[in-house]
């Protein structure tokens, strides 16, 4: 296994540059200003070094190696923009359930995903790039399904009716305070 932190601290702060671009157009710049930064933090950097891919998350080798990702753990419980975040136990049920995302973190999510899909496909990135993935880790995913059903819809728009529709789109969401 190789180490290579100055192309993982590249990746990285690229992909966050990105995103903050798209949380820009989306009317959240503060939360793009603030994403990821637990990226730089000594568990998700060393680890994102030690394995570092560059056409995918480091996180996915270190859990072929390990059964799991600490960087991904670590990354999940700090990082309101995922929807792993977003699980509590429901005393009623007896057990961890999924809860609904609020709207200015699943913009962010949005704006996330599509920075890393531009960031693993380079220049062969399709505005349908994010959808296409989304879609193919239906079955495994823990998300709460108006959640889910949003993120999907925003994806859709991206692919069908591109970026400046869908920004427009999260602005005035973001702007009129709705939720979904």
């Amino acid at each position: 296994m190789s180490f290579h932190p100055v192309k993982h601290f590249a990746t990285i702060t690229h992909h966050r540059h990105k995103v903050i671009a798209n949380c820009k157009r989306a009317g959240i710049l503060w939360q793009g200003l603030r994403h990821d930064l637990s990226k730089y933090s000594p568990i998700e950097f060393f680890k994102g070094a030690r394995f570092y891919a560059g056409d995918h998350s480091p996180n996915v080798e270190e859990r072929k190696a390990k059964g799991y990702s600490e960087a991904w753990l670590h990354h999940k419980g700090r990082n309101r923009h995922h929807f792993e975040y977003w699980t509590d136990y429901c005393a009623e049920k007896r057990k961890v359930v999924p809860i609904k995302m609020p709207f200015r973190y699943l913009a962010e999510m949005f704006c996330d995903r599509v920075a890393a899909s531009k960031i693993y496909k380079g220049k062969a990135y399709k505005n349908s790039d994010p959808i296409e993935y989304f879609e193919g880790g239906r079955e495994n995913r823990f998300i709460h399904p108006e959640t889910s059903d949003m993120l999907e819809k925003l994806l859709r728009m991206l692919a069908e009716e591109g970026e400046d529709k869908t920004f427009a789109y999260l602005r005035k969401m973001i702007k009129e305070k709705k939720e979904y």
